[in-house]
């Protein structure tokens, strides 16, 4: 019995330094070609393919995951800057008009693709939600929609909104990339090691508090309100996350989704294909259109407007902004707004589909993991 334990514990072992090996290997190359958060892409991908391998681990445990969510959360809450709400002016209602039409039409397109006979309305709804896709991922099995799903249409739709970025910046609005690049103000920063114990205690307590008072996925959406009032109140002391915790946050986000999936699962995401990429070049069409109302009624430039409101690809926006001398304060600060939206709304959203379905909380059919609420 003894002898068996330790070979049980060896394989373990073995399962989980070859999924952190290979992951690593894999982020490298894709961090270096521009691919959008290569190492939750890498994450997924890796764990996906150990699980069809037999060589993945069961799962993830639950506090490595909830933390995880935590770091990311904070990460998310720093993007926030004091001087947000003044970038926007008296163009805010506005604004918040756009990112609220940004969320219905995310939820149309996500109920359309619940109508796939291998989706749940509530996958849908979540797999097209138009904003925060790693935040999205980490919380939606505790939502009660199919985390693999919701991961690779995620993924998706940041992938191919960031690629589609520059040819439609240049063939649609005609930016002018040599224009002189208006520099970013730059922000002090706290020590690293200041830095990790202020994320520590928003984890900590950001994390508490929100199971306290029952509010979905305060893994994620605690630790984020936390560190977003400290940056709007000014008292963050220049919290950064370091980015080797951001990445390793990540990794196990895209392992969460990606080692349980099955030989069905992937089955189930071939045939929802066609449907989803349809799905999100409508999605992308029409956000469009509201980038055009925003630049009309908010005095921006169409590519301005374009900018602010492209439904993902926030690091491939500010770059673009800036290279054409766009009101880059402007375009970050309804971007971040967008994403704040989108997950803070997941949670009710979730609940309405619920509720209008009739759907059990519980993860869609494929999937042979148990859903672990909020506990």
């Amino acid at each position: 019995m003894y002898i068996e334990n330790v070979r049980s514990g060896l394989r373990r072992m073995g399962r989980w330094a070859l999924l952190i090996a290979v992951t690593v290997v894999v982020t490298i190359p894709l961090t270096r070609v521009g691919v959008p958060s290569a190492a939750l892409f890498a994450g997924l991908l890796v764990g996906i393919v150990l699980a069809l391998l037999s060589l993945a681990p069961k799962g993830i445990p639950h506090p490595i995951g909830t933390t995880a969510q935590g770091m990311l959360g904070v990460y998310i809450g720093t993007m926030v800057q004091p001087d947000a709400v003044d970038a926007l002016g008296a163009e805010w209602p506005i604004v918040v008009a756009v990112a609220v039409g940004t969320l219905l039409i995310s939820i149309v397109a996500g109920a359309l693709l619940g109508l796939h006979r291998d989706v749940t309305p509530l996958t849908g709804s979540l797999a097209l939600v138009a904003g925060g896709a790693s935040g999205l991922v980490s919380i939606a099995r505790e939502l009660g929609g199919d985390d693999r799903v919701v991961s690779v249409v995620q993924y998706l739709r940041v992938a191919l909104v960031t690629a589609s970025l520059p040819l439609v910046a240049a063939v649609v609005y005609h930016a002018d990339r040599a224009h002189d690049a208006v520099a970013t103000p730059e922000t002090v920063t706290a020590p690293w090691y200041l830095s990790i114990a202020i994320m520590v205690g928003l984890i900590a307590i950001g994390a508490a508090g929100g199971r306290l008072i029952r509010l979905p996925g305060a893994g994620l959406l605690g630790p984020l309100a936390l560190t977003v009032a400290l940056e709007l109140t000014g008292l963050s002391f220049g919290l950064a996350v370091p980015v080797v915790l951001v990445q390793i946050a990540y990794m196990v986000i895209g392992w969460q989704a990606g080692v349980v999936f099955t030989r069905e699962a992937v089955q189930v995401i071939w045939r929802i294909m066609p449907a989803a990429l349809a799905l999100i070049a409508a999605l992308t069409v029409a956000i469009g259109g509201l980038g055009a109302l925003l630049a009309h009624f908010a005095g921006l430039t169409p590519l301005e407007g374009y900018l602010a409101t492209t439904p993902g690809g926030v690091y491939a926006v500010l770059a673009m902004a800036v290279e054409t001398g766009s009101n880059v304060t402007f375009v970050i600060a309804a971007q971040v707004l967008r994403v704040l939206l989108m997950l803070f709304a997941a949670p009710l959203v979730a609940r309405v589909v619920l509720r209008l379905t009739g759907q059990s909380r519980a993860i869609t059919e494929p999937s042979r993991e148990p859903i672990r609420v909020a506990d």
